[in-house]
């Protein structure tokens, strides 16, 4: 890795998130000291302790290259995904949430009130007999507080602001993000908003299961089910796997395990609605009754 006349400056941030996508970065092992000495982490909540208002009084565009995970959930989430678009040079989508939605994203299946309920009054955990919810502001001794607004809907970056990039996975392996940091160093870019760092086949290219071109006949949860075919597709076997229309990239890091993909890396470069894709593909092995 040739470094740069002078030290990149980059940021992490995170949104709407589990923080998966912070680990990730440091899955790429020893390599993280060769980018270290090409680029300094100047802005990022969880190692470093640089405020929103530190990042406010950078000029735009100091920073280099922004790797932005979590999708956007609340105000929040929306001025820093725009206060980083202002200060970034490359503003990249980071992981699924960033990317896609995400786990988040299933918020979409219910109302804000909805969600409200359920988590601040019916959980089994809940201790709340006074029946109290967050309120955006409020005084206390004298002080006003204020509490980010959470918003009926949860979007992806790229719904907010432009996305100069996008690195998939749930997280993203360590693979991915090491391909994407050399494509980002030596300027090996794909067109804008494309992705980094994974490849352009499907997962089932790196699946380590064989096909035997058996048909479905029923599926199975995989909590209820241990594939009796240690060599054999999963969803052959009747497990629904996402791998014949997502990316590769992973590793098949799920399929190692023996679990079926669930679609992280998002769709393949032709195929235009993943969910779409794969349903075909399932389509064509059930086995008819009709």
């Amino acid at each position: 890795m040739e470094a740069p006349k002078q030290k990149l400056k980059l940021a992490f941030y995170w949104a709407a998130s589990c923080g998966g996508c912070e680990i990730s970065l440091l899955e790429i092992g020893a390599k993280i000291l060769n980018v270290v000495e090409v680029a300094d982490l100047v802005f990022c909540p969880c190692l470093v302790d640089t405020k929103y208002k530190d990042v406010e009084a950078m000029p735009d565009g100091f920073l280099d290259v922004t790797f932005f995970n979590g999708a956007i959930r609340s105000s929040e989430n929306e001025h820093i995904a725009h206060l980083l678009r202002q200060k970034s040079k490359v503003l990249i989508a980071y992981g699924s949430c960033a990317k896609d939605g995400g786990i988040p994203s299933l918020a979409n299946l219910f109302t804000l009130e909805e969600i409200k309920h359920r988590a601040y009054h019916e959980t089994q955990s809940t201790v709340n007999p006074d029946g109290v919810e967050p309120m955006p502001e409020c005084s206390v001794n004298g002080y006003d507080l204020h509490l980010p607004t959470l918003y009926n809907t949860v979007w992806k970056l790229s719904d907010v602001v432009k996305v100069d990039f996008v690195i998939p996975g749930c997280a993203p392996a360590a693979d991915t993000v090491w391909n994407a940091i050399e494509q980002l160093l030596t300027g090996n870019l794909p067109e804008p908003g494309g992705v980094l760092g994974a490849g352009r086949k499907a997962v089932c290219e790196e699946c380590p299961y064989e096909k035997k071109e058996t048909r479905i006949t029923g599926f199975k949860r995989p909590h209820t089910f241990i594939p009796p075919d240690k060599e054999q597709c999963l969803l052959e076997q009747g497990l629904v796997c996402m791998g014949p229309a997502t990316r590769s990239g992973c590793g098949a890091q799920c399929l190692q395990c023996g679990m079926p993909c669930r679609g992280c890396y998002g769709r393949l470069p032709e195929v235009q609605d993943q969910g779409a894709k794969v349903i075909a593909a399932i389509g064509s092995m059930i086995q008819s009754v009709d």
